[in-house]
Parts: C-alpha cells; sequence; structure tokens
C-alpha cells in the first residue's frame, strides 16, 4: 500500500471496541478510556474497520473518497448527532490493499456514497480526532463466526503494513432484556456472566468456545438475542493470526449494564 499518511515500523494490533450509541460521546469516562487506548497504540497507516451495522454480502468497502458523508443510521438523539462528521483522506490505496489480500478472481465491491456508520465512526472520532487517517469500513458478508475469522486471517497481512484492523460491536447486547437504563445501572446476571466468560476464554486462547458462543457461552440468548454485536471479535481475532496469543484489555466495566469489554490482540 502507497504511504499516504504516517509511515510505521511496528505491526499494529489488532482490535475488539464496544462502540456504544452516539451519546456515548458525551460520556467523559468512555471517551477519556478510548482516548487513553488509542495513545499507546502504535501509529497507523490507515484504519479498516468492521462494524456490526453493516451485514451485506458480497464483502463490500464503504466509499473511498475524501470527505464522504456519514451514515446517520439512528434516531431519537439530540439532533446535534445527525450533524457530526469525520472527514477522513482518500482510503484508494487501501481498497487496492485489502483487495489484493482476497482469494485469486474474489472482488470486492466498492460503494461510490456509502460512508461510515456510527459503529465506525463514533469510537474513531474519539480514537483519531484529527481524521487524518485513511479510513475503510468492510461490510460482514456473514455473521457465521468460522467464516469471519477466515476473512480476519486473510486481512491479517495488512497489519504488517501499518493497518489497523478494527473489530467494532459490544460484547454484551441484551438491550431488550434491559431494566434498569441508568449509565450506571448494576448489570443483570446474564450481562456480567458473559463477560466473565469471554474474559477467561479471551485469556487462555480458547477460541472453540468462543466460536461456539450461542451455545457455550453463560447469559446467552439474553446477551446476544441477535448476534452482530459479537461477530466483529471474530475478524478481530482472525486478523490477529495466533489468535490464542496475548490478550490485552484496554476497557472493561459495564454502560447500562451491558459489558464495554474491549481488547487487542498482538
Amino acid at each position: 500500500m502507497e504511504d499516504t499518511v504516517d509511515q510505521t515500523a511496528d505491526r499494529m494490533p489488532s482490535l475488539y471496541l464496544g462502540h456504544g450509541a452516539p451519546v456515548l460521546l458525551d460520556d467523559a469516562r468512555w471517551t477519556a478510556e478510548l482516548a487513553a487506548w488509542s495513545a499507546t497504540l502504535p501509529r497507523p497507516r490507515a484504519v479498516l474497520i468492521v462494524s456490526a451495522h453493516w451485514e451485506q454480502a458480497p464483502l463490500s468497502l464503504s466509499a473511498t473518497a475524501p470527505g464522504t458523508e456519514l451514515v446517520h443510521d439512528y434516531s431519537g438523539f439530540d439532533p446535534k448527532f445527525g450533524r457530526m462528521r469525520y472527514d477522513t483522506p482518500d482510503a484508494t490505496a487501501l481498497a487496492d490493499a485489502v483487495e489484493a489480500m482476497l482469494p485469486d478472481g474474489q472482488t470486492v465491491h466498492r460503494h461510490a456514497r456509502r460512508g461510515l456508520d456510527h459503529g465506525a465512526w463514533v469510537p474513531l472520532r474519539v480514537m483519531y480526532p484529527d481524521a487524518d487517517l485513511p479510513t475503510l469500513q468492510l461490510s460482514m458478508p456473514t455473521l457465521d463466526p468460522r467464516t469471519l475469522m477466515a476473512l480476519g486471517r486473510r486481512l491479517a497481512p495488512l497489519r504488517d503494513e501499518g493497518v489497523l484492523v478494527v473489530g467494532s460491536g459490544f460484547l454484551t447486547h441484551g438491550l431488550p432484556f434491559l431494566t434498569d437504563w441508568r449509565p450506571d445501572a448494576t448489570p443483570p446476571g446474564w450481562s456480567a456472566e458473559f463477560d466473565a466468560w469471554a474474559a477467561e476464554a479471551l485469556a487462555a486462547g480458547d477460541v472453540d468456545s468462543l466460536l461456539d458462543f450461542r451455545t457455550r457461552a453463560p447469559g446467552m440468548p439474553y446477551a446476544h438475542p441477535t448476534v452482530e454485536h459479537m461477530a466483529p471479535l471474530f475478524v478481530t481475532l482472525g486478523a490477529a493470526q495466533e489468535a490464542d496469543g496475548p490478550v490485552e484489555t484496554a476497557v472493561d466495566g459495564f454502560f447500562l449494564g451491558l459489558s464495554k469489554r474491549s481488547f487487542q490482540v498482538a
């Protein structure tokens, strides 16, 4: 990939983070945690992010043009969140690099107008507020964990080119089962149990258990009545190459009783 931003000699880790809703941009603790985390990372040359909010097959990339309009895929919030921007540079070189990672004959659809959705731009607006990194969002063509891990493995060589590969979801996401909507609410048992189980599995490198979380994890199906917020985790693990390698938790705790656990894999 052509050097379009800052050169780095460091292999980038792969990340899984809890992105939350746009209102979390007003949460001082969450924004401080994300900003502190990004300050410890090597400087990336570009960012490739997979969000829980874009399921599309065939495999697709967001628009490469600089200043592409964001996807404001929500409603009911302060109008200021609908006016926010995150104008990143041209990302054509990154799109070319992603396509080069795919098997011969497989192409990725490049959208001409689709920008980053809130699962991508909300956390990145905190972590890289200058918006000076070429950034693309990659769709999830399936929610099957093994297929997503295989996709992550294909993307792993990008880490040696300074690309930060990010899976963006939420480690528990049982919104229909919440009864206390205070930010500091005590987590329901199903959320706390799933978080503890996932943390233990990640620390032990127990990828098989994680792949079968629907049947093995406590707290299911309440922790994930639908699984799109867990699914990006498997791209992260695949991109780590050594999916059972060291996992470093950067953010933990709960918001609205849901697990914010976010981590990096070397």
